[in-house]
């Protein structure tokens, strides 16, 4: 039974939200956290009979999600990330020496209850790879000696506090201006920099003058598919009735991306300003920041910024709900995050309509990612042509690249579009060894070998041009001791795992491509089984109802296809 405190705070969840559902997965998680961690069938319900929802319901949702714990882990629950990033900077080299130390295998728990171990998919900390997260704490950086003592101080019942170390730099002083200022996340330093000033301009503007300058501005979403946000916004139905609903995409899930928890963990009132901003522009009064569920102390953070800003009267009538996913991949795609915000799993739905019709609730919605809220106050402050100086024809406005991989300091870097990939390397340290290959937007685009990026613009036409995409700009560097079978092997893992399971072609196709390319790195696959893999991903591509199956179909196929070769070297 859940207690009379954990029932209070689940009716305070229900209120907050616009429709009851919604409550849905943050009750649940209330429910797990009470119970050590472990969500029982008697749990969930009772979370359904106070939210409201069928048992079938909540059950569905308790076990689509990877942070929901249906069967007991230990007092600490280690997640180890190996994605590829992890995977470059060594993970599995820590995860192997957990189970050695702790002498128990992946998924077991230590038989005094005191350890769980699990190998996770990729936890927004590519740039600070090895991580291990324990219970909703992320150690990063780690090392075997870094590891013991983690292990020693848990032993004793001590969790140490979690450090922050990431590499960062700008050429742009927008988005990361604030990065290195002490308390930057608070509303007194926020305020001293100039924060806000672009709101009450807003205010005293039409909604139409707003959209227009967004418009002209032109600026392109930078959750990956570079749309206009202006034109997005445009989509909205005039006249109508109906509530308009903005959410914020900060769910972050794709290998190789960890910009935009630079912007909410350290400067929180600019992407705050961006959505207040926006909300005016669009009509809205209820405001959404869907975060990853792992990055729990950045929910904390936003919360504590939301509650600043609403105190001292900046934010009006507008209100934002922080609303944590509980893992999922597929939550990064739009109406994906909204079944998932409804309090449903998170899959993919039949578009059209669009959001911008029928979205949240069946309302119009608006869905921007992190870093596209956050210019809005810089476009807003300073106007659309100051923001068309930055950058490239078509391609306005700064950038954040979190590079990851064979660089000497993996961090997020800030500058304009159209930058060279040169110089953002650069910045990172330079290269470890010999480029051998090169991801620049993240898991979800083509590789490029080493002469393909020599001279590449990092911007959303000219990697079109390179067949490829820069998507969320996750550059993630391969030098030449790595073995692309390998990483494909892991990237298709990866897809498997995350696939929502509603198209066959993504679900069935990506557990056969993952059985295939296991036998051609184990020594056990032929010529026809390359061949196979290639057929799978031109079958897939363009067949799925969200960009998923386009997702690892494209970039298995250019592993495949550019270092052929190499994948043949295996066969025996």
């Amino acid at each position: 039974m859940l207690s009379e405190t954990a029932i209070l705070r689940i009716k305070d969840q229900i209120a907050r939200y616009p429709h009851r559902e919604s409550a849905l997965m943050p009750a649940l998680d209330t429910a797990q956290r009470e119970n050590g961690n472990y969500l029982s069938r008697e749990a969930i319900r009772e979370v359904a009979g106070l939210v409201g929802v069928t048992f079938s319901k909540a059950y569905g949702v308790a076990t689509y999600y990877s942070m929901y714990n249906t069967e007991r882990v230990g007092r600490y629950h280690l997640c180890v990330d190996t994605n590829v990033p992890a995977y470059l900077a060594g993970a599995e080299r820590i995860l192997a020496h957990l189970c050695r130390t702790l002498k128990i295998r992946v998924g077991e728990t230590t038989p005094d209850g005191l350890f769980t171990l699990s190998e996770v998919e990729d936890l927004g900390s590519c740039g600070t790879c090895p991580v291990i997260q324990v219970n909703d704490v992320y150690y990063e950086k780690m090392t075997v000696a870094k590891t013991d003592a983690l292990i020693a101080s848990l032993r004793e019942g001590i969790m140490p506090p979690r450090k922050d170390g990431s590499h960062y730099g700008t050429a742009c002083s927008i988005l990361l201006k604030n990065r290195g200022r002490k308390n930057a996340h608070t509303l007194a330093v926020y305020k001293r920099t100039g924060g806000y000033k672009a709101l009450a301009k807003a205010l005293a503007m039409q909604p139409a003058e707003l959209l227009d300058m967004v418009k002209h501005a032109t600026v392109r979403g930078r959750g990956g598919a570079g749309f206009p946000a202006g034109m997005k916004w445009g989509f909205l139905p005039k006249n109508d009735p109906r509530p308009v609903y903005l959410i914020c995409n900060a769910d972050e899930g794709e290998p190789g991306t960890f910009k935009d928890r630079q912007i909410m963990q350290y400067d929180p009132h600019l992407l705050i300003e961006g959505m207040a901003i926006a909300a005016h522009t669009i009509g809205c009064r209820q405001a959404f920041i869907y975060i990853r569920g792992e990055f729990e102390w950045i929910a904390r953070i936003l919360e504590e910024a939301i509650g600043e800003a609403k105190t001292a009267g900046l934010l009006g009538q507008l209100d934002i709900i922080v609303h944590r996913g509980k893992g999922s991949y597929e939550c990064g795609e739009e109406t994906a995050l909204i079944e998932s915000l409804e309090g449903k799993r998170g899959c993919p739905r039949i578009k059209p309509p669009f959001p911008a019709n029928v979205g949240l609730y069946g309302c119009p919605t608006i869905v921007n990612n992190v870093e596209t809220l956050s210019v809005m106050p810089f476009v807003v402050a300073h106007g659309p042509e100051a923001f068309r100086a930055i950058g490239t024809v078509g391609n306005y406005g700064p950038k954040l690249f979190g590079v990851s991989g064979a660089v000497r300091k993996p961090g997020v870097y800030e500058f304009p579009l159209g930058t060279p990939l040169e110089t953002v390397l650069a910045a990172a340290g330079g290269v470890v060894g010999q480029l051998k290959a090169v991801i620049v937007g993240g898991l979800s685009v083509p590789i490029l070998t080493a002469e393909e990026a020599r001279g590449l613009p990092l911007d959303y036409d000219a990697c079109i041009k390179a067949g490829t995409m820069l998507g969320s700009g996750g550059i993630m560097v391969m030098n030449e001791k790595v073995s692309i079978p390998s990483i494909a092997l892991r990237a298709i893992e990866f897809y498997a795992h995350e696939s929502c399971g509603q198209c066959t072609p993504c679900r069935e196709g990506s557990v056969v491509v993952k059985r295939l390319l296991q036998g051609l790195v184990a020594g056990r696959g032929s010529a026809a089984d390359i061949d196979t893999v290639l057929s799978i991903c031109d079958t897939v591509i363009g067949s799925t109802l969200c960009p998923t199956g386009d997702a690892w179909g494209m970039p298995i196929r250019a592993m495949v296809r550019k270092f052929r070769t190499e994948f043949e070297s295996l066969i025996r």
